[in-house]
């Protein structure tokens, strides 16, 4: 661990330095402590999203998905009556928008929903498979056409059944026995394809008792080719007495490596109450709760603390140059572009010292924004925490500014040519101020 340092000034280090984190050119959020060594009077926080209450997305319905492909954004839910999990009465709506703001029901015309086609129904007359039927576009790279987008839905009398479909609307099954079986499944039961560890991976519905008793919770299972799957693993995030009724875990879409996990946390001693959280994964069987308050709490408005009210729908998508978009029955909040948590600096100020990176890049560049009185200085350490001559805090340009995109500089020059090879820390001084991420390119 290092201790703080000024300019010019050699840190303490103890001895035997770490292997060094190799980012490449990857951008890096700070919704973790993966790059972090050290913080001194800087912190970790989370950023909760806004409401937008004039803007209200087509469907308040459970266990939505939001996909981007190129410049279509889809929506899916399911609609229909619902007696009980996976009852007949039960059918996946499906909804258009060119902007993830305004959104449209197509008229599909493939099945018949009391006594008309004139619909939006993309699956029905299926059960139990619209019950939570939960689609996404298949990252992997030559994936068949008319395999593009994949699903699996099911309920634990079914197990999980996979779906394909070249358009995202004309859905059949990849093959029509379960590939999924150990588990309750009494949820939203999320897939994709990990582009990190080159697989494709499931999380769903389990339970810490045997059977529907204990906690609600998530284990996690991979596949090579979507119809064989290797034996679940439970991997328990839960606190103490707490439901996870949906996990909500998928790539955040600038950064693939980190999945984020928009988490239904259930009290059914409260009213059966519900808030959301943000978990995150970079792969393998475990979540990280650095943050444990609620990122999505239900609000003021009095129906947000119905029973169940607040699902988020799974896929976070940009929603302009600026923002990201998450979906909550109807609702739509918005936060800054990787705005989910930054490394923070009070007035009274701190700074973060990474572990040894390894990189790619000429340059490096911040996600940051600073009051009009804070700022943020960058220094570069090497391995071993002293500081590299030309790169001290003494040299760095403050950077004052809300900016998605700052390159940092040091007397005028943001050039990291001469550092090439080299395995280094970045050391950052932050005043009144956050940075959401980092990258080198």
């Amino acid at each position: 661990m290092l201790s703080a340092c000024g300019s010019g000034t050699s840190p303490r280090v103890v001895p035997g330095a770490d292997d060094p984190v190799d980012i490449g050119d990857r951008l890096e959020l700070f919704v973790d402590d993966y790059l972090v060594d050290q913080l001194d009077g800087a912190y970790l926080k989370m950023h909760r999203p806004v409401l937008t209450p004039s803007d209200t997305p087509p469907s308040a319905g459970h266990y939505a998905t939001i996909i981007k492909d190129g410049s279509l954004y889809r929506m899916y839910n399911r609609g229909g009556h619902s007696e009980y999990d996976g009852s007949p009465g039960e059918h996946t709506e499906y909804f258009e928008s060119d902007d993830g703001i305004n959104w449209r029901r197509p008229v599909l015309g493939l099945f018949d929903i009391e006594g008309t086609s004139r619909n939006n129904v993309v699956l029905a007359d299926n059960a139990p498979f619209s019950h939570n039927f939960a689609p996404f576009l298949d990252a992997r790279p030559g994936v068949a056409a008319n395999e593009r987008y994949k699903a699996l839905a099911g309920t634990e009398k079914s197990g999980l059944v996979p779906f394909v479909s070249a358009d995202g609307i004309n859905w059949r099954k990849l093959v029509d026995e379960a590939v999924i079986t150990q588990g309750e499944f009494d949820s939203q039961n999320v897939s994709f394809w990990s582009e990190a560890e080159q697989q494709y991976v499931c999380y769903f519905r389990t339970w810490t008792g045997e059977g529907y008793n204990g906690l609600r919770t998530i284990s996690r299972t991979t596949s090579p080719d979507f119809v064989n799957w290797s034996e679940p693993v439970d991997m328990n995030p839960n606190d103490e007495g707490e439901h996870l009724y949906t996990s909500g875990t998928h790539p955040y879409f600038r950064a693939p490596q980190i999945y984020i996990a928009l988490a239904t946390r259930f009290q059914p001693d409260r009213g059966a109450a519900t808030d959301i959280l943000l978990m995150t994964s970079r792969g393998g069987d475990s979540f990280d709760r650095t943050f444990m308050e609620a990122y999505i709490p239900p609000g003021l408005d009095s129906t947000h603390w119905a029973n169940r009210a607040n699902y988020a729908a799974v896929g976070v998508v940009p929603t302009g140059v600026e923002e990201m978009s998450i979906y909550v029955r109807g609702r739509r909040y918005v936060s800054r572009i990787d705005g989910f948590a930054s490394v923070r600096g009070d007035y009274d100020g701190g700074t973060m010292t990474t572990k040894p990176l390894a990189f790619d890049g000429d340059e490096l560049v911040l996600n940051v924004a600073t009051s009009a009185s804070g700022q943020v200085r960058v220094a570069l350490l090497d391995a071993m925490g002293v500081p590299v001559p030309g790169y001290r805090l003494d040299d760095a340009d403050p950077i004052v500014a809300n900016d998605l995109a700052r390159v940092v500089t040091w007397n005028g020059s943001a050039d990291l040519a001469v550092l090439r090879g080299r395995d280094i820390r970045i050391q950052l001084e932050l005043q009144d101020a956050d940075v959401y991420s980092l990258q080198f390119r």
